[in-house]
């Protein structure tokens, strides 16, 4: 099989470049990129929709990037080759540029332009985990009434360490979307998911359920060989485990956060000073793929599944991935509801990348210990700005609007980079958050270190 590389196509459309010249608009912008021949790294994930895409749909080349996607084994190889400069940009945890530029597991500036999707994940639990949990969840009509909060799943934890044994989870890396959710579902139903120190980096300190990583297709067969006991994962790793029988999703990460953030384009800071040109127009491709998976109601998205379905990209049955591309999500088999915005790609400007958003992720870093000490508001402020690019953002977008590629209304042109405060209405703890009062919003949570509290040897001190 070939490589996905754009050097193939570019070959063999190099014969009708002058009628695609002659229909693009009179007023399009070709930049003069420092770098045209491009790798970018992903792992296989149905969010990494907008780099097929791009590259499916010929928007990189319409920005003149010659790119190659290349699958990673796993979260950790894909940063470490982004940083050594193996991969010019990655597919990322929105948590991966933000720990890397404070120094938390590795240390290198990175930065995104670019935020890739809203919502998207699930918790799933074992069959005999759900068995027990079921007994405490109210139903209606038949069927558990949902959002399912983990408050049903305290006393299957509790017995389990009545009878001497540990109640396991997964997640898919330290600082992924998916630990700070699978945690906050957690203790938001009183069940501790342990504290991160300086000396211990397990995360499993004082933790009334162990979690530990497991990478994203491994999920489901580590939950039918009994190491994990339940997961936190992204599509279509939980719909797998539903078609496979061995699990059961509970939870979607739509109903913890309404329209959270989760995966962003990140590269090194280096890459954007020395190739700024270069960034915009990979910006401005991924903005265009974005749009192209969520216009017209989601029309395309039978399209996008059967490209994700490829081996080359997510590799997983084209059903599996419709159970959650194309606006449903299953949860026990045959129960399958709507959930029209369980993947977003453009609307709700789900690509604009917010500092506040980068600050939430940080506050449940500080929340759980890996930031081990008490920082100040500005320092939270600081440092998203640090890493998050709006203006680099917007400078596409509005390149975009001129071209005629995307209209003027679908930017946050005025935004000073923060969303609205989220109502407690839209978060499964009741609990509201406000980007610019994060020492606020970690003392107001009922579990987690609070103020000026560290984490020493198992227990916590200060404050």
């Amino acid at each position: 099989m070939l490589p996905i590389t754009g050097k193939i196509r570019a070959f063999l459309a190099a014969g009708i470049t002058a009628t695609i010249a002659a229909v693009m608009p009179l007023h399009a912008e070709m930049l003069d990129v420092e770098k045209d021949e491009l790798k970018f790294g992903f792992i296989k994930l149905t969010d990494m929709a907008p780099l097929a895409i791009a590259y499916e749909k010929g928007f990189f080349e319409d920005e003149g990037l010659f790119v190659t996607l290349e699958p990673q084994a796993n979260w950790k190889v894909l940063l470490d080759r982004v940083i050594t400069g193996e991969l010019d940009g990655a597919h990322m945890l929105a948590g991966q540029p933000l720990a890397a530029t404070i120094g938390f597991g590795t240390k290198a500036h990175i930065v995104t332009p670019f935020s890739m999707d809203l919502n998207g994940n699930g918790i799933t639990v074992s069959n005999e985990v759900w068995a027990m949990m079921k007994e405490h969840i109210p139903h209606e009509d038949g069927k558990p009434v949902h959002p399912i909060k983990a408050d049903a799943l305290k006393p299957v934890v509790e017995k389990f360490k009545s009878e001497g044994k540990p109640f396991k989870m997964g997640m898919v890396f330290p600082v992924s979307t998916h630990n700070y959710e699978l945690r906050y579902w957690l203790a938001a139903g009183d069940i501790h998911p342990g504290y991160y120190s300086t000396t211990d980096v397990s995360g499993q300190i004082l933790a009334d359920a162990l979690l530990s990583v497991t990478p994203p297709p491994q999920m489901p067969s580590t939950l039918e060989a009994g190491t994990i006991h339940g997961y936190c994962v992204g599509e279509p790793w939980n719909q797998q485990a539903v078609f496979k029988g061995i699990g059961v999703p509970v939870i979607t990460d739509y109903e913890i956060w309404k329209n959270n953030p989760e995966k962003v384009f990140g590269l090194t800071k280096a890459f954007t000073e020395n190739n700024p040109k270069t960034t915009l127009a990979l910006t401005k491709a991924l903005i265009r793929a974005a749009k192209w998976l969520d216009e017209n109601d989601n029309a395309n998205r039978a399209e996008a599944v059967e490209i994700l379905a490829r081996s080359e990209y997510v590799g997983a049955d084209a059903e599996v991935i419709a159970n959650s591309m194309t606006g449903t999500f299953e949860y026990e088999r045959g129960d399958k509801r709507a959930v029209p915005d369980f993947n977003v790609f453009y609307r709700y400007f789900a690509t604009y990348p917010y500092y506040s958003d980068a600050i939430w992720y940080l506050t449940q870093m500080r929340r759980w210990g890996q930031i081990a000490e008490h920082k100040d508001d500005a320092w939270y402020a600081e440092t998203a700005k640090s890493v998050y690019l709006p203006d680099m953002y917007l400078k596409a977008a509005r390149m975009l609007v001129d071209e005629g590629h995307v209209s003027e209304a679908d930017f946050p042109w005025n935004s000073d980079g923060y969303r609205a405060p989220t109502p407690a209405g839209d978060i499964i703890d009741g609990i509201a958050y406000d980007g610019k009062t994060p020492n606020a919003y970690i003392d107001s949570l009922t579990i987690g270190l609070k103020s000026k509290q560290v984490v020493a040897g198992n227990k916590l001190v200060g404050g």
